[in-house]
Protein backbone atom coordinates (compact mmCIF):
# COMPACT_ATOMS: atom_id res chain seq x y z
CA UNK A 1 0.00 0.00 0.00
CA UNK A 2 1.38 3.38 -0.97
CA UNK A 3 1.92 6.17 1.51
CA UNK A 4 -0.67 8.48 -0.07
CA UNK A 5 -3.34 5.79 0.11
CA UNK A 6 -2.45 5.00 3.72
CA UNK A 7 -2.73 8.67 4.61
CA UNK A 8 -6.10 8.96 2.81
CA UNK A 9 -7.44 6.01 4.80
CA UNK A 10 -6.24 7.58 8.08
CA UNK A 11 -7.94 10.86 7.22
CA UNK A 12 -11.19 9.00 6.47
CA UNK A 13 -10.99 7.23 9.85
CA UNK A 14 -10.30 10.56 11.53
CA UNK A 15 -13.37 12.18 9.94
CA UNK A 16 -15.56 9.21 10.88
CA UNK A 17 -14.43 9.48 14.51
CA UNK A 18 -14.94 13.26 14.57
CA UNK A 19 -18.54 12.85 13.39
CA UNK A 20 -19.24 10.60 16.37
CA UNK A 21 -17.61 12.93 18.89
CA UNK A 22 -19.33 16.21 19.55
CA UNK A 23 -16.56 18.81 19.37
CA UNK A 24 -17.15 21.41 22.03
CA UNK A 25 -18.36 19.02 24.68
CA UNK A 26 -17.86 19.70 28.34
CA UNK A 27 -14.92 17.32 28.46
CA UNK A 28 -11.44 18.15 27.26
CA UNK A 29 -9.82 16.33 24.35
CA UNK A 30 -6.61 14.29 24.51
CA UNK A 31 -5.24 14.37 20.97
CA UNK A 32 -2.42 12.08 19.84
CA UNK A 33 -0.19 12.28 16.78
CA UNK A 34 2.51 9.79 15.94
CA UNK A 35 5.18 9.94 13.30
CA UNK A 36 7.75 7.32 12.47
CA UNK A 37 10.26 8.80 14.93
CA UNK A 38 8.21 10.61 17.59
CA UNK A 39 4.86 10.74 19.39
CA UNK A 40 3.02 13.88 20.48
CA UNK A 41 0.06 14.29 22.83
CA UNK A 42 -1.85 17.31 24.05
CA UNK A 43 -4.96 18.06 26.06
CA UNK A 44 -7.09 20.68 24.34
CA UNK A 45 -10.01 22.79 25.50
CA UNK A 46 -12.07 23.10 22.29
CA UNK A 47 -14.39 25.75 23.71
CA UNK A 48 -11.54 28.15 24.48
CA UNK A 49 -9.41 26.92 21.58
CA UNK A 50 -6.36 26.45 23.79
CA UNK A 51 -3.89 23.70 24.52
CA UNK A 52 -3.75 23.16 28.27
CA UNK A 53 -1.10 20.44 28.54
CA UNK A 54 1.31 19.10 25.94
CA UNK A 55 4.05 16.48 25.98
CA UNK A 56 6.08 14.78 23.28
CA UNK A 57 9.10 12.64 22.67
CA UNK A 58 11.09 15.74 21.69
CA UNK A 59 10.55 17.60 24.98
CA UNK A 60 13.43 18.09 27.43
CA UNK A 61 11.63 16.14 30.19
CA UNK A 62 11.39 13.13 27.89
CA UNK A 63 15.02 13.41 26.74
CA UNK A 64 16.15 13.04 30.36
CA UNK A 65 14.57 9.58 30.50
CA UNK A 66 14.98 8.13 26.99
CA UNK A 67 16.81 8.93 23.77
CA UNK A 68 14.63 7.33 21.07
CA UNK A 69 11.03 8.42 20.62
CA UNK A 70 9.60 5.99 18.09
CA UNK A 71 8.78 2.93 20.19
CA UNK A 72 6.19 1.68 22.70
CA UNK A 73 8.44 2.42 25.66
CA UNK A 74 8.71 6.05 24.55
CA UNK A 75 4.93 6.32 24.20
CA UNK A 76 4.53 4.99 27.74
CA UNK A 77 6.94 7.62 29.09
CA UNK A 78 5.15 10.41 27.18
CA UNK A 79 1.79 9.21 28.54
CA UNK A 80 3.14 9.12 32.08
CA UNK A 81 4.56 12.64 31.82
CA UNK A 82 1.32 13.94 30.28
CA UNK A 83 -0.76 12.31 33.02
CA UNK A 84 1.36 13.88 35.73
CA UNK A 85 1.07 17.34 34.15
CA UNK A 86 -2.69 16.95 33.71
CA UNK A 87 -3.22 15.93 37.34
CA UNK A 88 -1.16 18.89 38.54
CA UNK A 89 -3.53 21.19 36.62
CA UNK A 90 -6.61 19.45 38.00
CA UNK A 91 -7.65 17.65 34.82
CA UNK A 92 -9.39 14.39 35.66
CA UNK A 93 -11.55 13.52 32.65
CA UNK A 94 -10.92 13.74 28.89
CA UNK A 95 -12.01 11.98 25.76
CA UNK A 96 -9.38 10.25 23.67
CA UNK A 97 -8.88 11.49 20.11
CA UNK A 98 -6.56 8.98 18.46
CA UNK A 99 -6.53 11.16 15.35
CA UNK A 100 -7.38 8.36 12.92
CA UNK A 101 -4.58 6.07 14.05
CA UNK A 102 -5.37 2.45 14.89
CA UNK A 103 -5.64 1.74 18.62
CA UNK A 104 -2.60 -0.53 18.81
CA UNK A 105 1.08 -0.22 19.64
CA UNK A 106 2.23 3.25 20.60
CA UNK A 107 -1.23 4.83 20.53
CA UNK A 108 -2.55 2.22 22.98
CA UNK A 109 0.56 2.39 25.19
CA UNK A 110 0.19 6.15 25.56
CA UNK A 111 -3.50 5.80 26.47
CA UNK A 112 -2.77 3.09 29.04
CA UNK A 113 -0.03 5.19 30.66
CA UNK A 114 -2.35 8.19 30.98
CA UNK A 115 -5.07 5.99 32.49
CA UNK A 116 -2.61 4.61 35.05
CA UNK A 117 -2.03 8.15 36.29
CA UNK A 118 -5.74 8.49 37.05
CA UNK A 119 -7.14 10.35 34.05
CA UNK A 120 -10.56 8.99 33.02
CA UNK A 121 -11.51 8.47 29.36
Amino acid sequence: MKTAERQRLRVNRKQRIKRKIQVGQERLRLSVFRSSKHIYAQIIDDRAGKTLVAESSVSPAFKEKLKAGGNVQAATVVGTLLGEKALSQGIKEVYYDRNGFHYTGRVKALADAVREKGIQF
